[in-house]
C-alpha cells in the first residue's frame, strides 16, 4: 500500500480547515499550523468573564453557499450549526430618527417602503430580482469557478458577462433607477462595506449583496460564527487532521519549482508534498517566500478599508437593540470620502452593532450582553501619519453619544470591560496587510476572477492559497467557496504526480 501524500496548511482559519478536510477526504495526511493560541483566524472568538465575542464576522450571509460547501463536506448546514433564521436581517438607524427593518417579511417590507416612498415596494421587487439574477450568474461564471489561464477570463463571451453583471455601471447610479429617497438608496447599497468598498464607486454588480440577503435570508448560530470553526475542526479531527496552535511559520522552504515544507520560528522543520497557505496572501509573498517581484506587484494593488472594533462586556441588556444594527451618520457620503480617500475616519462615522443575546443567550451571563461595534476606518498607509489611538477615542466617544440618543442613555456606565482592535491590531495579530480586514485586496472587477491573486503560485507548483485575499474574495461564504476551488485545483493538478 502506497504511503499517503502529506499536506501542510498554514493558518487555521475557516478556509484552511475546510481545505484540510477535503484533502483528508481525498487521502492526504494533513497538518494545520496556526500562529495564534486558538484557531479561527478572523473568524476567531474572544472569551472573557463568561462573555463571548466573534472576533470578526458576526452575520451569516449567502447561506446557499454554506449549504453547498457543507453538503460537499458531508454536513447538514442547519443541523450541525443549530442555525436559526432571522426575520429581521438587520435594523438600519438613520440620523433623522428613521428606523428601517431590513427584513425578509414582505408585508413588513411593503409597509415600510411605501411609507417612505410610495410605489417603492414594486421597485424593490425588481431591484432584488435583478440583483439576485446577477448573484446567481456571478456564482456560475465568475466566483464559483477556477480560472487556469487568462483567456478563460478575457474573451468575447466574458465581455457580455461583464455587461450582464453591470460592471460598467456604478451601483450608486444603478440604485437611482429604482429608488428616489436617499434613505432607500443607502439601504440597498451600503452593503459594499462588507467587502471594504465605497458604495458610491463600486460596480452595480454588488447589488447582488442586498439581493442575496433578501432572497436567501440570514441566520444566527448558537455559539456565534465561531461555531463554524468548531464544527469544521471536529470533522477535521475525525479524519485524522492534526491542528497545532502557537506554531508560527517563519518561512516556506522552496527549491526551483516546488515547496518542500516549512520552517517554524522555533527553528524546527516539517516537510510536505503539498503546502496550502491560509494566511493573508500578500503577507505570505512578502514574509514567507523568497523573491520580491510578486510581493512588489501585490503592494501596488488596491486594498480594502480596515475597522476599529470594540467588544464590550455589558452588565445589562438593551432589548431595543436588534441582533444586528447599522447606525448611519448624517454626513454618510462625507464619512465614506474620509474613509476611502483620506484613509481616515470622520468625526461622526457610521457603525455597526451586534447584540447577540436576544437570539443566543449563551453569549453572556444571565441578564447581560456581549456587544461588538465595528467602525470602518482607513487602511494603514506607511507614508501617511495616522493616529490610531486618537481615532479610537473619537470613534468611542461618538458611538456612545449616538447610542445615548437612541435611548441607551446609561450604556457607558454598564461597560464592565472593553477589548479594542484597530488596523495595527489586525496587522499584528492576523498578519493582515495594511490592516485591511475586509479581504485585504479590494474587490473591483480588475481584481476579481483571473485578475485576483491566484490560488496557486506561478512558480512553485505545489504551493496553493486559500482565503479572502485570493479568488473568489472576502467573507466567510466566499472563503468557504475558496476552499472548494483551491481543493478542486489541487486534485486536478496534483493527482498521479
Amino acid at each position: 500500500m502506497s504511503e499517503k501524500k502529506s499536506a501542510i496548511v498554514i493558518g487555521a482559519g475557516v478556509g484552511g480547515i475546510a481545505t484540510a478536510i477535503q484533502l483528508a477526504q481525498h487521502g492526504y495526511s494533513v497538518k494545520i499550523f496556526e500562529k495564534n493560541p486558538n484557531p479561527g483566524g478572523r473568524c476567531g472568538q474572544i472569551v472573557r468573564d463568561g462573555h463571548t465575542f466573534d472576533l470578526g464576522a458576526t452575520i451569516v450571509l449567502m447561506p446557499g453557499i454554506y449549504r453547498d460547501v457543507f453538503k460537499m463536506l458531508g454536513l447538514s448546514f442547519e443541523e450541525c450549526l443549530e442555525a436559526k433564521p432571522l426575520p429581521v436581517i438587520y435594523q438600519l438607524h438613520y440620523a433623522d430618527g428613521t428606523i428601517f427593518d431590513f427584513t425578509t417579511n414582505e408585508d413588513r417590507m411593503q409597509s415600510q417602503l411605501e411609507a417612505i416612498e410610495p410605489g417603492s415596494f414594486q421597485q424593490f421587487g425588481l431591484y432584488v430580482a435583478e440583483g439576485y439574477k446577477m448573484f446567481q450568474l456571478a456564482l456560475q461564471k465568475l466566483l464559483g469557478r477556477n480560472f487556469y489561464h487568462w483567456f478563460e477570463f478575457v474573451n468575447f463571451g466574458n465581455i457580455k458577462l461583464l455587461f450582464d453583471l453591470k460592471t460598467h455601471i456604478r451601483q450608486a447610479t444603478y440604485v437611482q433607477r429604482f429608488f428616489k429617497d436617499q434613505r432607500l438608496k443607502t439601504a440597498f447599497s451600503f452593503q459594499n462595506i462588507y467587502v471594504g468598498q465605497n458604495p458610491f464607486k463600486a460596480p452595480a454588480l454588488f447589488a447582488m449583496l442586498p439581493a442575496a440577503e433578501i432572497s436567501e435570508g440570514s441566520f444566527c448560530f448558537k455559539g456565534g460564527m465561531y461555531s463554524v470553526v468548531e464544527k469544521l475542526l471536529t470533522v477535521a479531527a475525525g479524519l485524522g487532521v492534526e491542528c497545532e496552535c502557537n506554531k508560527p511559520v517563519a518561512r516556506i522552504v522552496v527549491d526551483k519549482h516546488s515547496a518542500k515544507g516549512v520552517i517554524f520560528e522555533d527553528g524546527s522543520y516539517v516537510r510536505a508534498d503539498l503546502v496550502v497557505a491560509n494566511a493573508d496572501l500578500p503577507y505570505v509573498y512578502r514574509d514567507l517566500l523568497p523573491g520580491k517581484c510578486q510581493s512588489a506587484w501585490l503592494d501596488h494593488l488596491d486594498y480594502s478599508c480596515s475597522a476599529i472594533t470594540f467588544h464590550w462586556g455589558l452588565d445589562k441588556q438593551y432589548p431595543q437593540l436588534a441582533d444586528h444594527c447599522v447606525f448611519l451618520s448624517e454626513d454618510y457620503r462625507e464619512g465614506l470620502n474620509k474613509l476611502f480617500d483620506e484613509n481616515s475616519m470622520s468625526d461622526a462615522p457610521s457603525f455597526y452593532v451586534h447584540a447577540p443575546v436576544g437570539n443566543d443567550p449563551s453569549a453572556a451571563p444571565e441578564q447581560q450582553d456581549s456587544i461588538s461595534i465595528i467602525i470602518p476606518v482607513g487602511k494603514i498607509e506607511a507614508r501617511q501619519a495616522q493616529d490610531w489611538d486618537q481615532l479610537k477615542q473619537t470613534a468611542r466617544h461618538y458611538v456612545i453619544e449616538r447610542l445615548k440618543k437612541e435611548g441607551l442613555t446609561d450604556i457607558e456606565a454598564h461597560i464592565k470591560f472593553e477589548i479594542c482592535y484597530n488596523p495595527q491590531t489586525w496587522n499584528t495579530n492576523c498578519h493582515i496587510t495594511k490592516g485591511a480586514v475586509f479581504g485585504s485586496v479590494s474587490h473591483h472587477i480588475t481584481q476579481m476572477g483571473y485578475f485576483r491573486p491566484h490560488n496557486r503560485h506561478n512558480r512553485y507548483k505545489n504551493l496553493y492559497f486559500v482565503g479572502g485575499s485570493t479568488h473568489p474574495g472576502n467573507g466567510i461564504p466566499l472563503v468557504l467557496l475558496s476552499s472548494k476551488l483551491t481543493t478542486e485545483r489541487i486534485l486536478k493538478e496534483q493527482t498521479n504526480k
